[in-house]
Order: structure tokens, then C-alpha cells, then sequence
């Protein structure tokens, strides 16, 4: 197959050239199109309660779908002072006349939730907006607020349709700022690696190539279904970082054979063969791990999984038809201008450095194997506290809008606004009776007596506002509170405070088990914070099935390439350590807040997004898996050329150190660009994969790989004869 793609590319270079052109030109209109396509939220999960509390309120309580939004005024004068009564009953007045807004309650308004703070400087005002058009209806809110904003008085707008919208916005904003900020380090870093600006320029141009087309290939997805807004971040990281690694390797190869002598058109063939052989084999690993997000039977993380398996894709194809058909037609112009020749660390040929090394680690393979492996183990440790759960505001940075409106909320002790749970008590056939009447009143005060709760909204709190009495509670049974059918009644539980991911599920506890004790059996709980806990309970429930798959897959590629039980077990091992590591960082900065400040992270999240630990394990597995493969791919050439393992892990080293440091150093910038962003999701995900790769490359790839090889000796070959009888045969170097 390989023989024949290179004989394709490298004997009608200009055709292949021309029509990646036709591609990237309609790819690139499309490409634009993405990030105004995408969903910031979690998708609901099937057959789940808070999916079920939902349909059960819009079908027999008629209830309209609507978003909880909130209006906060910072002000230096008292709520008092005329001028700050005039600014704010101005834009009220604007407010309820805009399409859009359901219902609106003044923060003066008789009602113990909605308030002033102590001083009057602090307003905030409820408002009911219509989903449909959600993003549009807090535009609008925006602009009026905007314009009705004086030197002493601010107007925030936050709530869930605010925190996804400034999530969005901010996500699109941190993707260009850190390609910009990536693409000239990046070809810094190739120019010192090559010492070369055109060698240097082709890693750069198929890893722009490959986000663009990878991108088109997302717009179509969000066709299909709902495609999370992480996809935008994972396709820009993985078709950069991937894209130049693999042109890195193709390249470094091409190079080494025309310095052997070969015309161009055969050492681009030989290039296609051997280097092109390991690139798709990488690029299939990486895609069998972005398969991991195929696994949770939720929509918004098999879109990130599907994107990214299309986008790894898409960096091979171009890596090994596309590269090679440039080089062909370059030859050895691809080392010019020859004054530009700096002392490369990727020349494509041997480094006596990196073979000292190699010797320096074999001398002593089992103190450097123990060391590596304890050190990996006390990163990785951290994990085992990791909390997850939806982050909301709180994963945006601070000076946003809707993170700011939310603070200045808690400030008035109302941080549990938007927080509310929902209780759906069931009364099955017997129906609406005194009896339920009184049990509903009784459990209504039982939650009204907790110290953590805010409010219960219900129809009795009527009866307790000022001016009103019997006949508002009444009316209120009647409306909202008792479902069309007469089965159902509702109870909205408001907590005196924003909720962390982690008290989650131990409210949910305590609410099923209060309203068991008051006598209703068939309680069923939703809203926000219900929704966000299942999702996270998904996710971490289908992790173990998840990761099982691609390590099996993995297992059976590897074996397969290497013709070996013993290496697949062995890579697969240190990619889990790596992974692990990983995740021990970032639980530290991210969610305890260690050095938070130095990364311009916020310190009080309390929790790492419940999306980002499968994303990061198949990202991080599957680029890890990339540099495993670069290194055993020589080993394995040297091997089968009769070297003993010593040699070969030395030989290995010698041509593929280069390139792997390289890559890596390359690998981290495009990732660290992400740290400057203001998601802290795109933070979490920049740094963890930064760090994963400074791992990987240097303490994994440089020092316990080559140890653990020596160590194994020739059990690194050992399959039994009847596998090795109907094993494929497969060399990844070979000719």
C-alpha cells in the first residue's frame, strides 16, 4: 500500500499539490464559520431525572422554557439617591419592552430573594427570558445596559444563556490569540531545528493546512448534532501540534536520504515508505485514543471524539501525500538558504550527544527506571482528589462579565440564585389530596429550616409576603405549583450560596431523603445543578470502558507493528504514567489552586470540568503514543538490521532524540499559548497537555523508555510461535 502511495505522490507531485489547494481554498470559508456553531453547555443525558423533571414541567404544568437571568448594579451611590432611581426605573423601563424577557422582578419588589445589599450600592433584579433566541435576548439586554451605564453606575448581566455566551465568545478569542501567538515561536523553534527557513516552513504549513481542513470537517458535524465548544480548542492543538510532528519526522528522513546520495525523487519515495509507515501508524494510535470519547453516550463528548478522529486524519493524509509531493519537487532546496545553516538539532543525521546519552542511561538502567517511575507516581498522586462537575462562571476569568455579575451576587448572599433545585413530588393515582396538601406544606417547612437554604419558592411563601395573604397562596396552588393532571406538585429550593461541583451530590442526598421522610417516596429532583451532576456521573462511569477500549486497540496495533507482547505492554504502562502525571498538575493548580495566580487562573473554582479528564487521556495518550512510536520504529530497524538491544536503543536514539525534543519544544508552545487565555478549561487543557509533553519527551521518552529496553533485553521481542505464525507482518522503518 505504502510502495504504491509513494510511487502516486512522488510521480505526480504537481497534481497532488493541486488539488490539496482546491481543498484548503473551499475549506477556509467553512473553517470561519465554526466557532458561531457551537454549544458551550452539556448536552442533556437520556432518560435521565433532570431531563425528566424538565419534560414533566413543560407537559402538565404548561410551563414555558425559560432562562434565569440576572440584572446586578454596582453603583457608588445608595439605591436611595434619585439619580442612581432614575438611571435604574429608565432601564427597567427599556427591559420590558424587549422581545424576549417573560417576566421581570424588581429588585424593590416585595419578596425575600431579590435585594439590595446592606450599603444599597448592590442591586439585583430576576428576569424570566425565553430560551428560544436566548443569546439574542441577552445581546439585547446588553446593549440597554450598556447605554444606560454612568460614571457611578455599572449594570452586569449574568445567568446560564450569559455565562455560555461570554464562554463562547472568549473561547473563539483564545484560539486566534494562541495561534498567533503559537505559529512565530513555532517557526523559531523549526528554523533553530533545521537551520533551515525552507525545511523550516513546511511543518508550519501542514499544520495550518490540517486546521483548516479539519475545521470544515467540524462545521459539517454541527449539521448533525450538537458539537462541543472544547472541539474548536482540541482540532486547533491537535492539527497544529500533530501536524508539525509529523512533518518534523517526514522531513528529518527526507533529508538524511539525500544526504546519502539519493535523488529527490527517491528519498521522498523512501521518505513515504518508512517515515510515512510510522506517521500513519502514529496517527492511528492517536485516533484509537480520540476513540475514547466515542465510548460516553453523550452527544457533546462523541462530537469532540468524531472531530478529533477526522482531524488526526486529515494531519496524516496531508503528511504523507501532500509533504511529499513538496519535497519531491524541492530536492535540495529544502536546506535553503545555506546561510541560514545553523548547527541543527534535527540535521538527519546521527547526534554523538544524544548516543552518549543513551550510553550515560543504559550504564545504570535500574536506578534511572525506579527514579523516573517513584517521581511519575508522587505527580500523579494529586489525581486521586480530583473533583469533578460543571464549572459555570467560575471557569471564566475574573473581569468577565458574567463571572462578575455572579460575584457581586454572592457579595449579597444570593450566590445560590442560579443554583436552584427543583423537587417534583409525584403523588401517583391517589392525586391531590388534603392529606399530600399537608405533607407538601410540612416538607416546605423542613427545607425552610436548613441554615444552607435561601428559599423554598413554593405557593406558601404567599402567604408570608407583605400585602398578601390566603388568596395569593391559593392562586399560586392552583397555577404553577400543582401540575394540569393533579399528579404533581413542585417545590424550587434556592441554596444560600453558588454551589462547588463536589456539595452537589450531597444536597441531592439530603433533598431525596427529606422528602422521604415527609411522606413522598416518588420524589424526583432537577435543575442546574441536578443536570451538571449526572453528566458528570456519566462521564466518570463510562471512563473505565472507555479506556479499556483503547488500551486494547492499542495493544493489538502495537503487537502487531512490533511484532511483540512484551513492548505494546510496556508503552501503554508509561503513557499511563504520563497521563496520570498530568492529571496530578493540574488537580493541584486548578483545583486547589496551587500557583493558580502565576498562570492567571482563578484559585476559588474548587473543581476541574467533568469533560476534560476523558479529553485530556486521549489527547495526551495518543500524542505520548507518537513518541513511542518515532523511537521504537529505529529500534526496531536497528534489531532487525542484528544490532543487540543496547545498540539499537543507542541507534534509535542517536536519529530520533533530535526530532523528539524538537517536536516536544514545539508540542509545548503550541499548548502553552492556551495558558493566556481567559477559559479556564482552555487553561486546564493547554497546560495539561504542556506539561504531559515536557514529561513525556524528556523523563518517559529520553530516560525510563531506553532503560526499561535495556532492562528487558531480548524479552522485547518475545511472541509466542503460534501468534508470530498469523501475526500481519509489518515494519514500520523497513524499505
Amino acid at each position: 500500500m505504502f510502495a504504491r502511495l509513494a510511487r502516486i505522490v512522488t510521480r505526480y507531485p504537481i497534481q497532488v499539490i493541486l488539488v490539496w489547494m482546491v481543498l484548503v481554498l473551499l475549506a477556509l470559508p467553512a473553517a470561519r464559520l465554526v466557532p458561531g456553531r457551537l454549544a458551550a453547555n452539556a448536552s442533556d443525558v437520556k432518560n435521565s431525572e433532570a431531563l425528566k423533571v424538565t419534560q414533566i414541567y413543560t407537559e402538565q404544568f404548561a410551563q414555558q422554557s425559560v432562562d434565569r437571568t440576572v440584572l446586578v448594579s454596582e453603583s457608588s451611590l445608595p439605591e436611595s439617591d434619585p439619580r442612581f432611581r432614575e438611571v435604574y426605573n429608565r432601564l427597567i423601563a427599556r427591559i420590558e419592552g424587549l422581545e424576549g424577557v417573560v417576566r421581570l422582578s424588581r429588585y424593590d419588589a416585595p419578596s425575600p430573594l431579590l435585594q439590595q445589599s446592606p450599603d444599597g450600592k448592590i442591586t439585583a433584579t430576576l428576569l424570566d427570558t425565553r430560551l428560544e433566541n436566548g443569546e439574542a435576548v441577552i445581546e439585547a439586554l446588553r446593549r440597554e445596559a450598556q447605554a444606560a451605564q454612568t460614571p457611578q453606575v455599572r449594570f452586569y448581566v449574568t445567568g446560564a444563556t450569559a455565562v455560555t455566551k461570554d464562554f463562547l465568545h472568549l473561547l473563539e478569542a483564545d484560539v486566534k490569540r494562541s495561534e498567533l501567538m503559537a505559529l512565530p515561536l513555532t517557526g523559531l523553534v523549526l528554523l533553530l531545528a533545521f537551520g533551515a527557513l525552507v525545511a523550516a516552513g513546511l511543518p508550519l504549513m501542514v499544520g495550518v493546512v490540517a486546521i483548516t481542513t479539519g475545521l470544515a470537517c467540524l462545521l459539517l458535524l454541527t449539521y448533525l448534532g450538537e458539537v462541543s465548544s472544547f472541539a474548536l480548542s482540541v482540532i486547533t492543538m491537535l492539527s497544529l501540534g500533530a501536524g508539525i510532528d509529523y512533518a518534523l519526522l517526514m522531513v528529518n528522513r527526507f533529508r538524511e536520504e539525500l544526504a546519502s546520495g539519493r535523488s529527490p525523487q527517491a528519498a521522498a519515495y523512501i521518505t513515504t515508505q518508512t517515515a510515512g509507515r510510522t506517521v500513519a501508524s502514529s496517527g492511528l494510535v492517536v485516533a484509537i485514543a480520540m476513540g475514547a470519547m466515542l465510548v460516553p453516550d453523550l452527544t457533546f463528548i462523541r462530537s469532540m471524539g468524531v472531530g478529533g478522529v477526522m482531524s488526526i486524519s486529515l494531519t496524516v493524509l496531508a503528511s504523507i501525500t501532500l509533504l511529499p509531493a513538496i519535497l519531491t519537487l524541492l530536492g535540495e532546496r529544502v536546506n535553503s538558504p545555506r546561510r541560514l545553516a545553523f548547527k541543527p538539532t534535527s540535521s538527519g543525521q546521527a547526534s554523538p550527544f544524544w548516543g552518549r546519552w543513551a550510553g550515560g542511561v543504559m550504564q545504570r538502567p535500574w536506578m534511572w527506571a525506579l527514579g523516573v517511575t517513584g517521581l511519575l507516581l508522587a505527580l500523579a498522586w494529586p489525581a486521586t482528589q480530583m473533583k469533578l462537575g460543571y464549572t459555570g462562571a467560575f471557569g471564566l476569568g475574573p473581569g468577565v462579565e458574567s463571572r462578575r455579575g455572579l460575584e457581586l451576587i454572592r457579595q449579597m448572599g444570593l450566590g445560590g440564585t442560579l443554583d436552584a433545585f427543583e423537587i417534583l413530588l409525584d403523588l401517583g393515582e391517589e392525586g391531590f389530596t388534603p392529606e399530600n396538601r399537608a405533607r407538601w406544606r410540612d416538607l416546605e417547612r423542613r427545607l425552610s429550616a436548613w441554615p444552607e437554604v435561601r428559599l423554598v419558592v413554593s405557593p406558601f411563601l404567599a402567604g408570608r409576603l407583605p400585602g398578601q395573604g390566603g388568596f395569593a397562596e391559593l392562586a399560586g396552588l392552583s397555577s404553577q405549583y400543582v401540575s394540569q393532571n393533579r399528579r404533581y406538585l413542585r417545590l424550587t429550593v434556592i441554596p444560600r450560596d453558588a454551589l462547588q461541583a463536589p456539595q452537589i451530590p450531597q444536597w441531592y442526598a439530603r433533598l431525596k431523603e427529606e422528602a422521604r421522610r415527609a411522606g413522598f417516596e416518588r420524589a424526583l429532583l432537577g435543575g442546574a445543578p441536578v443536570g451538571s451532576m449526572e453528566f458528570t456521573q456519566a462521564l466518570v462511569g463510562a471512563m473505565p470502558a472507555a479506556i479499556g477500549t483503547v488500551f486494547v486497540a492499542t495493544f493489538l496495533l502495537l503487537a502487531v507493528a512490533f511484532q511483540s507482547l512484551l513492548i505494546p505492554l510496556k508503552s501503554i504502562l508509561m503513557n499511563t504514567l504520563t497521563v496520570g502525571a498530568a492529571y496530578g498538575l493540574i488537580t493541584l493548580v486548578f483545583q486547589e489552586g496551587l500557583a493558580a495566580g502565576l498562570l492567571g487562573a482563578p484559585s476559588d473554582v474548587g473543581g476541574i470540568d467533568s469533560s476534560l479528564p476523558i479529553l485530556l487521556f486521549a489527547v495526551i495518550f495518543g500524542l505520548s503514543m507518537d513518541y513511542e512510536i518515532f523511537l521504537l520504529a529505529r529500534v526496531q530497524e536497528a534489531h532487525l538490521a542484528g544490532l543487540d538491544t543496547p545498540q539499537a536503543v543507542r541507534y534509535a536514539l542517536e536519529r530520533t532524540a533530535g526530532v523528539i525534543t524538537s517536536a516536544a519544544l514545539i508540542m509545548i508552545i503550541v499548548f502553552s499559548a492556551f495558558v493566556f487565555g481567559q477559559v479556564v478549561a482552555n487553561k486546564t487543557i493547554g497546560f495539561g497537555l504542556a506539561v504531559a509533553v515536557l514529561l513525556d519527551a524528556t523523563l518517559v521518552r529520553l530516560v525510563l523508555v531506553p532503560s526499561v529496553l535495556v532492562l528487558a533485553g531480548r524479552w522485547n521481542w518475545w511472541l509466542p510461535e503460534p501468534l508470530r505464525r498469523v501475526m500481519p507482518k509489518i515494519r514500520l522503518e523497513s524499505q
